[in-house]
């Protein structure tokens, strides 16, 4: 299936160079849209757009749980300044049409993808998960439960983890951590979602280079 690509600036899911980009064609049966308004077309199979930390109702608007058409939001993630990795978050509302969906998957899957579904929620299904434990593992740090280099070791040999909490949340970057932790919190509202001090501290430097 074919798909067009509309973009202003820098995709966090294709940067520069991504194959994906060059795949794009004029007039695809797919619009994807990467930094720019959403163009309503009933015509097309399905519209995409890229998401940040905002959910796909600030593009589409909401109606009293009704919402839903050919347009479906995505996310590539990745760990702040980490590569992309190969899981494509597709978000759907309430209503989104079915075949909506389809293209959707078809278009991402033929790109070598791994397409997951998730409701339009902040923070989707990833950062919902991992970031109230970098919260807690900066607080622990704070506290002095145990050095970085420790909770990190334990992550990796009790757990199995690639790599433990703190070194993660570092290298992906901390003023990065904030800024997704404080979207989550200022719409839930719950306090595993507030932003750790040392997240905190970090975007305030940041502020200031």
């Amino acid at each position: 299936m074919r798909y067009s690509i509309s973009q202003r600036g820098e995709s966090s899911s294709f940067p520069p160079g991504d194959a994906f980009l060059a795949g794009a064609s004029a007039g695809g049966e797919v619009a994807i849209h990467l930094g720019t308004p959403i163009k309503i077309d009933a015509t097309k199979a399905a519209i995409l757009v890229e998401l940040g930390t905002e959910c796909l109702g600030v593009h589409t608007g909401e109606k009293a749980g009704e919402e839903g058409s050919n347009v479906l939001g995505f996310a590539r993630y990745r760990n702040g300044r980490d590569a992309p990795s190969q899981l494509i978050e597709l978000v759907r509302q309430p209503h989104t049409r079915p075949e909506a969906i389809a293209a959707a998957k078809v278009v991402f899957e033929a790109a070598g993808l791994v397409v997951v579904v998730c409701s339009d929620q902040a923070g989707r299904i990833i950062d919902r998960l991992v970031r109230p434990k970098y919260n807690a593992a900066l607080r622990f740090l704070d506290e002095g439960l145990a050095t970085a280099k420790d909770m990190d070791l334990t992550c990796r040999l009790g757990l199995g983890y690639p790599d433990g909490p703190i070194e993660r949340v570092e290298r992906g970057g901390l003023a990065y951590h904030h800024d997704v932790t404080a979207a989550l919190f200022a719409v839930t509202g719950a306090a595993a979602y507030a932003p750790a001090r040392r997240a905190v501290v970090a975007r305030q430097r940041d502020g200031k280079e």
